[in-house]
Parts: C-alpha cells; structure tokens; sequence
C-alpha cells in the first residue's frame, strides 16, 4: 500500500509537469525539473496522506515520508526521465500527440519495473515503504 501511495503520487506528479510545462512552451529542461519537484512533491503527499490518517503529526508524517519515498521517487525519476529523453523527438512533442502520451507511459513502465525491485530490496530490510506499512495496516 505505501508503494503504491508514493509510485501513484509520483506519477501524477510527473505526468502535471510535463502537461504544463508542454502546455505553457517551456524549454525542456524547466519542463522535466516541474515534472521532478511535482513527482517529489506528490509522491510524498501520497504517503503523508496516509500516515496522518493512521494519526502521526505532521513533523513526524513529514519525516516518515521523507524516509520511506526519496530513494524510490529518486529511482523512478532517474529512469523515467532517461527513457523520456532517449526516445528522439519525445521532449518536443505536444499534449496531441501519441508520441507524448505513448512515451510517458512506456517511461512509468520502465521505471515501475526497475524501482520495484529497489523498492523490494529496501522493504527487506526495514527500509524505505517498510517505514509506513504498520501505518497502512500492515499491507
């Protein structure tokens, strides 16, 4: 449940970003470092979310979230990002396009197949979304 808070919030995060830095005309650049702090920025919501539901306070929801989601979010937004800029023309499509659309999605998959592993790795060992499953009932 905590992976999947942080990976969906990530992902809306991402996907925000590239809407509207694409939809203003932003260069590529401002348009991937919006969609990198709305990933961070949403992903960790996601999960405050559910730890202020389970009834931390918002220093310690803050700190909990800090500690389970940024490797996860930083891997997914490393590889997404990579796949994003290795398809040619991908930065420069517009919200129309198949191009735009298609590459996203084949970057989220990408990136879920390689950070579900990490994520794996870290929940063995007490770590990462480890930290909040107590707080999401375990799952």
């Amino acid at each position: 449940m905590a992976t999947l808070h942080c990976l969906t919030g990530c992902a809306i995060g991402e996907i925000l970003g590239m809407v509207i830095g694409t939809a203003l005309g932003w260069n590529n650049a401002s348009t991937m470092v919006l969609a990198i702090v709305l990933a961070f920025v949403f992903g960790y919501a996601f999960t405050m979310r559910g730890v202020l539901r389970a009834g931390l306070p918002l220093a310690a929801a803050i700190g909990t979230a800090l500690a389970a989601d940024t490797v996860s979010i930083t891997v997914m937004e490393i590889v997404d990002n990579a796949v994003i800029l290795a398809v040619p023309g991908a930065m420069d499509a517009h919200l129309d396009t198949v191009l735009f659309w298609a590459t996203l999605a084949v970057a989220f998959a990408v990136a879920f197949v390689v950070t579900t592993p990490v994520n794996k790795w870290m929940i063995g060992r007490g770590k990462g979304h480890a930290v909040v499953h107590s707080l999401h009932g375990g799952h």
